[in-house]
Order: structure tokens, then sequence, then C-alpha cells
């Protein structure tokens, strides 16, 4: 078969086919080009997903007749006024989306700049059927119908309207984030779903985009590294996710999807978060175009970093500085279901109901029972009880007792201790405190927890964990490989408070464990130890199994959820929360304490 040219349409319809793969990537090409095009104001309407129609409306500099016939043709672009595609600045640079979406769809565009009247210029599959005068404001108005309407083998491949709506809006998400100085609006099916107006600041943008109350639970990223800057808003470890749909990077102000990222997340989250769990993200990173290739995806969805260690490192260490410094915090508010289920019990009048105020039988011998119901005599019954009537006449020793200690200390000053002072203990597993600004519960297990996770991470960053050695060394019986691993790992581990050492092919002798866990199990500790050792995947170096071999060790020597706590080892633990870092959230990213504050306690009881 001879080598030929292939005709300009089937030209364009090869490159629709890297460019516009579904309407969501039709619509990411069209909005950039708004965006490019200096707009403060952008509306996208969306019909059945976009494969019936997509519509893009921006108020940008416009373009004349001329400029529009030549955006039509292939590499045909203004925002390349040199050879310089390295220094690319803009989001749209190849000149290639009009004229592959036009080749593949009806395409309409109409535009006016100032001063000058507006022309359309209508494309149906590669083919100019109409132009002439448009009514229409200054900028641009592009409309998108019957995608791959001509290409069925392309069009069989798309998914369900659902879907493809679901990725437009993805699209316009991730661009409306970039650029917080635009405002956006999309509708589907006639509806509006998104409404952002222009001018906001990052993280009201970010929040608006994603999840409301990621403001109040979120910390700001702001580090500068030689010419690259990372920006940006990142959730508390406790405010997480099942899926990661809301992790972004933006790079230059472009969108980019990109595995460095999620390498870099999971490393700043180790040891923060589940392995099922993901933060809500949305990074921001400025580097000089010299440091950055942006042309090596049709889509424009990926770039390539000069140095990618020197990224990583700056996103891994600017994040775990930025969670450091936020110490205890965690998400301090309960959830609204879990609010929601403090009600009122409903009081309904019942007829065969005894009077409140009715004095039970057996409580009816007391003098001052007598008193008690003389006085309320002339009272309304209106007021019904529909419990059960409590015999006060039962032995002593049959009613509940509480245990009670003096906790007479002064609600402290909320900067000085924001945990407060505690008050008691629930179901031997809560610390309930007394704040200055509202009522905070502790979970002990998962709070004592973390807080011997950061001893023995401190112990592994160079002072050694004090051990305390066991009277009789206990020899712990295992299978070679677990014990030839905890040999090679016996110099690390010693850092962490366990001295052992090889005690015949099969068993190792345990001759110390980390003081601050107390009397604990070693025949249980150094098989979990071993088994973390074998378990995690090959790739994780020594030092990083260690940090996960340390919360399991920290499991073990925490305060057990059932453990009575008296309010002095209670609030001993609420001020060692206060100054450690990640107290507020445990080894598996759940909360360790919440906040109830006193507005919320007001409205439950129908004072506010």
């Amino acid at each position: 078969m001879s080598i030929r040219r292939l005709p300009e349409t089937l030209v364009n319809r090869i490159a629709a086919g890297e460019v516009v793969e579904r309407p969501a990537a039709a619509l990411k090409e069209l909005v950039e080009n708004a965006i490019d095009a200096g707009s403060t104001r952008i509306s996208v309407r969306i019909a059945e997903g976009g494969v019936l129609r997509l519509e893009i409306e921006d108020d940008g500099c416009g373009m004349t007749a001329a400029d529009m016939a030549l955006a039509l043709e292939r590499h045909a672009t203004s925002k390349l006024p040199d050879d310089a595609i390295e220094d690319v600045t803009t989001l749209g640079f190849r000149g290639e989306a009009l004229p592959s979406i036009a080749s593949v769809a009806r395409l309409t565009l109409e535009s006016r700049v100032t001063g000058a009247d507006g022309w359309k210029r209508v494309v149906d599959n590669g083919a100019v059927v109409a132009e002439g005068p448009a009514a229409l404001a200054k900028g641009t108005r592009v409309m998108v119908e019957d995608l791959f309407a001509r290409v069925p083998a392309r069009r069989k491949f798309l998914r369900s309207g659902r879907s493809e709506y679901a990725a437009c809006l993805d699209v316009v998400k991730r661009l409306a984030m970039a650029r917080p100085d635009i405002g956006f609006t999309v509708e589907h099916d006639g509806r509006r779903v998104l409404d952002v107006q222009g001018g906001q600041d990052q993280l009201s943008r970010v929040a608006a985009l994603t999840q409301r109350d990621l403001a109040a639970n979120s910390i700001g990223v702001d580090i500068d590294r030689g010419e690259v800057h990372l920006g940006g808003v990142i959730s508390l470890p406790t405010y997480n996710r099942g899926i990661a749909d809301h992790q972004y990077l933006f790079v230059n102000g472009r969108p980019v999807k990109d595995r460095l990222l999620v390498g870099a997340l999971r490393g700043a989250y180790a040891d923060l978060l589940a392995r099922d769990r993901h933060p809500v993200v949305a990074l921001f990173l400025d580097v000089p175009t010299s440091e950055v290739d942006v042309n090596v995806h049709p889509a424009k969805t990926e770039v390539r970093f000069r140095d990618p260690q020197l990224i990583r490192g700056m996103i891994v260490g600017g994040l775990r500085r930025a969670l450091d410094e936020h110490g205890f915090r965690s998400v301090q508010r309960p959830a609204e279901a879990a609010l929601a289920a403090w009600q009122q019990e409903p009081v309904a009048p019942q007829p065969t109901t005894p009077s409140l105020f009715a004095v039970p039988p057996a409580y009816s011998h007391s003098p001052a029972a007598h008193s008690f119901g003389d006085a309320v005599a002339g009272a309304s019954t209106t007021a019904l009880l529909h419990d059960r009537i409590i015999d006060f006449a039962a032995p002593r020793d049959a009613l509940p007792m509480g245990r009670a200690e003096p906790a007479t200390s002064p609600v402290p000053q909320a900067e000085a201790h924001p945990l407060g002072i505690a008050r008691g203990q629930i179901a031997k597993t809560y610390i309930v405190a007394e704040a200055e600004d509202g009522l905070v519960i502790v979970d002990q297990h998962a709070a004592h927890e973390r807080l011997v996770l950061e001893q023995l991470r401190h112990g592994m960053s160079g002072q050694a964990v004090p051990s305390q050695g066991l009277l009789l060394p206990e020899v712990v019986e295992l299978d070679e490989p677990a014990c030839d691993r905890l040999e090679a790992a016996a110099p690390q581990l010693a850092a962490l408070g366990v001295e052992l050492e090889r005690f015949g092919p099969a068993a190792v002798m345990v001759r110390a464990t980390p003081a601050m866990l107390g009397a604990i199990n070693c025949q249980k500790l150094v098989t979990d130890i071993a088994d973390d050792l074998a378990g995690y995947d090959a790739a994780l170096g020594l030092s990083e199994k260690l940090e996960l071999v340390a919360a399991t060790m920290a499991c073990h020597g925490s305060v057990r959820a059932g453990r009575t706590l008296s309010v002095a080892e209670m609030n001993a633990l609420l001020r060692t929360m206060e100054v450690t870092p990640h107290s507020g959230q445990c080894n598996h990213g759940r909360p360790t304490w919440v906040k109830l504050a006193m507005d919320d306690v007001e409205k439950l009881f129908g004072r506010k």
C-alpha cells in the first residue's frame, strides 16, 4: 500500500480523538479559551450530559470575523507570540481544540469585540454551513451540538448522561478553583447547579466547590523554596473522605492530575490517616516555566517537572510542617446527625398514665413524701410522665451510684487550656471536660494512643525512648524468617525502647520494653512487630516500616477503654494533648475529641 497524505477533515478527526474523547474534554478546552480571553464571568449550559448540547458564554475580549475564520484552522492560535513554547503561560496553546471539535459536531461560534458588530460562523462536522452578523454583548458564545453524531464508533463508547454530566461538572469546578477571580455558573437541563461569584479568596472558593465546612476544618499552606511557591488549603486529618475525589493540584494555574500528588499526600499524611481514608486538598504550585513541561499530553492534563524530587519533598515537608504547627486541632464540631439525636422526648397526654405529682405507694410512707404532696396539691397536672415510675423507697444499694471526686478547679482561659478541666468520665471510655466556650468530650484510648505514638516517633528521630529492663528476659518463639527480620531491625527497635536479641534459630529474647508502655504482653507485642515488618509493602524502607511498627506499639501501650481514670489522670491527659502534635486525631484518622459549643448546649434545652 502506497503512502498518501491524509485529507484535512480526516486529520481533524484524528486530532479530535486525542483532544475530544468525551463532552467533558470539549468543555475543558472551551472554558480554557474563555479564561485565556480575559473573562470575568463564564456561563456554561449543558444538555443531556453535554452529548446533546454544550454552550459556553463569556465576557472576554472577543474575536473579529477574520480571527474567527483563522481560529477554526488547525494550529492557529493567538497564545504563542513567538516560538518559545517552553515559556507558555496560557492554559491553551496548541490551536487544535476548535477545529477538532468542529470536525465531530455542529459548532456555532459567535463573537464580538469592543467597537464592532458581532459575527457568527457555523461549522457542521468540518464543513462551514453558515456565517453572518450576530447580536450579542462583547465576548464569545460557543455552542457544540450532537457531539459524535456522525461518528457512531466513538459515540457508543460514551457513558450514561449522568456520568458525562458529572465529568463536565468536575472540569468546571477544577477550572473555577484555579481562578477565584472569575465568576462561574453551570446549568444542566435548565437547572442551575453551580454559581460562584468572582473576586473570592482562595479558601472561600475551594470550600464553595468542595464542602462548605472545609473552611472551619482546614489548614492554610504557604511555602517558598527558591523560585518555587506552594500554597493552598489542606484538611485536618480528622476531616477526610472515603474516596480521593477532592484532591486538586494546580501548576501555574493549570489543573493537572499527577501521580506525584497522590504519592506526596500519602507521605504527608502517613500515620495520620487510615489507608482507606483520604484528605481534602487543593494545592497551588507556582514554578518557573523553565522548570516544568506542560506540552507532554494532548489534553494538557499532565506536566513533567525538571526536578520531581524537589517538588515531592516540598509537598511532603510543607504539609507535614503545616500539620505539626496545628498541634491538637481536630474536627471540633460533632456531626449534624449526632446533634440531631439529642432531642426532647415527645410529651403526649395519656389518660391511663399516673400524674407526675402522684405519690407512688412504695414512697407514700415517707414523711417527706407527704410534705411534698401537700406542697403541690394545687398544682396543675397537665404534664404527664410516661416513663416507668421509679420506686424511691427501693433499697439504697440498688440505686445507681456515681463516683465522686473533688474537681473544683476553675474553668481556665480558652487560650491557655483549650481542652478545659476534666469534670467526669462516661462509660469508662470518654472524658468530659468543661472549657470556657463549651463542653469537650475526649476518647481516652484514641487520645493516649496518639500521645504514645508521638513519643515513639520522637525517639526514632534521634532521642531514644526510655526502656524498662525486664527482671527475667522473656523468650518469644517465632518462625525463622520472622526472627531474621527482627534481628535485622534490632538496632532501630532499640531506639524505640524494645531491646531484643536472637535466641537460637526460631526464637528471640526480649530484654527490655518501652517504659511508657508499662506492663505489657511481650509475646503479643513482638509477634505483632514481626507481622508488621513482614506484612507491609516490600517497597517501603525500614524506617517507613518502623513508623508503622510504632503505631502498633502505641496501640499496645495506650490507656484502654474501660479503665477508670482519676480526675488528676484525666487532667494530665488533657494537658499533654494540648502540647502534642497531631493529638487531635488517633492513629487511624478518627477524632480524639469533639467540642459541643455552649450555643449548641443551649439550643438542646430550648434556650436559644
